[in-house]
């Protein structure tokens, strides 16, 4: 065949090619589907994407990776940490995520557990699913390589199942791979084990509750879950087996044939939610999408990219929310980050997008397959608990090495009326950070505490030298007007306070320093200029006028007026004011090369922790 035919049928295939996309995307449009109609995108060149964020989200580090010092990680040293999932039982939030030393798919691996009563102070984990040996000599057909001296990797898409007679289970799969670019979810592992939650911290003995088929069961290290003499937890188990839609999570690391599994496609992370005409909802990796009227026995269409969301390799999550309306939470750009959340009426048409979180905090451990940002989000499935606040609550890993929370506030708003006076010492206990905006490290906290003088205030703490606290107020869009706080700083030898007054993206306009060399400064362009000397312990009361049109603004500290300044940027109103113990990230970025192979300097080392208590707050016009 000549290159003159060979091109011809290059293109004519290409052609094909593009015609079958072509008629994917217009069968997604025309059927009833989940789709984004919005105008808003994120800009992957800012990690918070230039969103606006949901008013009163609170992002809360549940665990916090230390190779060099496991006694302050629950006695943990190992450092790829990821896949977290979340349930409510018992008046208590269970969080489950699975762990290896260093890397992805690298052995050996087990599974953790943690446990909160509040959602902000948490359990050290403990071990829910130990590493499991691999016989030596174990093959998988298709890859080369012969087990010797092998650990199973652990990989689940499912966490929890609350039976209908209350029982929790906790579940985890076991795969193999041989080498470190091998899949263990490729349906040729060993097997997903199951084994109950108990009240008062303790747990049921370990079972399987399916093999893989390639799997011999008699080189179970555990028994299977019928031989329990416990007959509520096989009636249990017997349950989640008959839920298609709890089992459909199962797919990737099933046999390629289950029946067990309805929708044999191998799609990743499915989640589901209700619609209010009795549909089920799917969603996928990718943003694919489809709809079952059966529970999850047969679907609709093959799953199918949702019109207009951007997603990625990254997990999407999508739920009922207790207002009646629904939202998705998930990275809306080629990357892990940001982490945003979109609301709907109906649960198929999305209109907004507002941040969850907008930091990546340093990647201390390099890793095989470690991604940067805050990533693999899920919430609490349908029939996991209902938490009593109401609120949405989520679970991430931050750059496949520490665990989060957040808590996102139903109904979800970007906007706030009126404008704001807040003393916390006076405010009704739970009710100071409502509309506050929070990321919180476990070395670097933002909560309200008790001061020395039993007044509570607004407390930024930080030891952390690769991480920040941040609180973060939304206030009513002004082009001109005045903010006000009073603040302690708790030293002046030590630690960077930035305040920042923001626009709706998050471009800072005016930023004021409280630096470590005792002085209170301004951002003035390329430099930072002095206001006046500082001193630990004493409270500063902080007024800010500022004006949009003349880009000006005049400081007062404690009454007296320190000038007229200029806006270091122009904004076009100032919607956000912004307390943060740290500089500005701006690394990694899209062009950041992926897997970092290196660890930074002192990764589990803290600093002399610096302290600041902002005591009340207040806008005017």
């Amino acid at each position: 065949m000549n290159m003159f035919k060979i091109k011809r049928l290059a293109r004519g295939r290409a052609a094909i090619i593009t015609a079958l996309l072509s008629s994917m995307a217009a069968g997604a449009s025309a059927q009833d589907t989940v789709r984004y109609t919005g105008t808003t995108l994120s800009n992957v060149d800012y990690h918070h994407g230039q969103l606006s964020p949901a008013v009163g989200v609170h992002n809360i580090q549940v665990f916090r990776a230390n190779r060099e010092h496991p006694e302050l990680a629950g006695g943990s040293s190992w450092t790829y940490n990821h896949q977290p999932m979340l349930a409510y039982w018992n008046n208590t939030f269970y969080l489950e995520y699975l762990s290896d030393p260093v890397g992805e798919h690298i052995p050996p691996s087990q599974t953790y557990l943690l446990t909160s009563k509040d959602g902000y102070a948490w359990s050290n984990p403990t071990v829910v699913f130990p590493p499991y040996r691999i016989p030596d000599g174990t093959v998988k057909e298709g890859y080369p390589g012969v087990a010797k001296d092998l650990y199973a990797i652990m990989h689940q898409r499912m966490g929890f199942f609350v039976s209908k007679k209350n029982r929790l289970l906790v579940l985890g799969y076991y795969g193999i791979a041989l080498d470190a670019k091998d899949d263990p979810n490729d349906g040729k592992g060993i097997g997903r084990v199951v084994r109950e939650v108990l009240p008062g911290g303790k747990f049921g003995p370990i079972y399987f509750i399916r093999n893989n088929a390639s799997w011999k069961p008699t080189k179970n290290d555990f028994p299977f879950y019928k031989k329990s003499k416990d007959k509520g937890f096989v009636q249990a188990c017997d349950e989640l087996l008959g839920n298609a839609l709890m089992v459909q999570q199962w797919v990737e690391e099933a046999d390629r044939n289950d029946p067990l599994i309805h929708l044999q496609r191998p799609v990743k992370a499915f989640s589901f939610y209700h619609l209010n005409d009795g549909r089920v909802v799917g969603l996928w990796k990718h943003a694919l999408t489809s709809i079952t009227k059966d529970e999850g026995k047969s679907w609709e269409y093959s799953p199918l990219r949702a019109p207009g969301f951007v997603n990625s390799n990254a997990k999407i999550w999508g739920q009922r929310t207790s207002d009646g309306r629904f939202a998705t939470v998930y990275n809306p750009s080629e990357f892990r980050w940001p982490l945003a959340v979109s609301t709907s009426a109906d649960g198929l048409n999305y209109k907004d997008l507002l941040l969850v979180n907008g930091e990546i905090s340093t990647m201390r451990y390099g890793g095989n397959f470690k991604s940067y940002g805050p990533q693999y989000v899920r919430g609490i499935a349908e029939g996991n608990g209902l938490p009593p606040d109401k609120n949405m609550w989520v679970t991430y890993s931050m750059n496949k090495e520490d665990i989060w929370v957040a808590k996102v506030p139903v109904p979800v708003v970007s906007k706030v009326e009126g404008q704001i006076d807040e003393s916390f010492n006076s405010m009704r206990a739970g009710e100071e950070l409502k509309y506050w905006n929070i990321y919180s490290p476990l070395w670097a906290s933002a909560k309200i505490e008790k001061t020395a003088d039993g007044s509570k205030a607004l407390v930024l703490r930080d030891k952390d030298r690769y991480d920040f606290a941040k609180a973060e107020r939304v206030i009513p869009a002004t082009r001109k007007g005045s903010v006000e706080f009073a603040i302690v700083p708790g030293q002046a030898d030590k630690g960077l306070l930035h305040i920042e007054f923001q626009d709706a993206k998050g471009s800072p306009a005016i930023r004021l320093i409280f630096d470590a060399d005792s002085s209170f400064k301004t951002k003035a362009g390329y430099r930072n200029s002095g206001i006046t000397k500082y001193q630990a312990g004493q409270e500063y009361k902080i007024k800010v006028d500022y004006n949009v049109a003349s880009r000006s603004y005049v400081v007062y500290v404690n009454g007296q007026s320190k000038g007229t300044k200029i806006f270091f940027a122009p904004v076009a109103a100032v919607e956000r004011v912004m307390f943060r113990t740290g500089e500005v990230r701006r690394y990694p970025d899209a062009d950041t090369p992926t897997d970092q192979d290196f660890d930074v300097e002192k990764a589990g080392e803290a600093v002399s922790e610096a302290v600041y208590y902002i005591k009340s707050f207040k806008t005017s016009l």
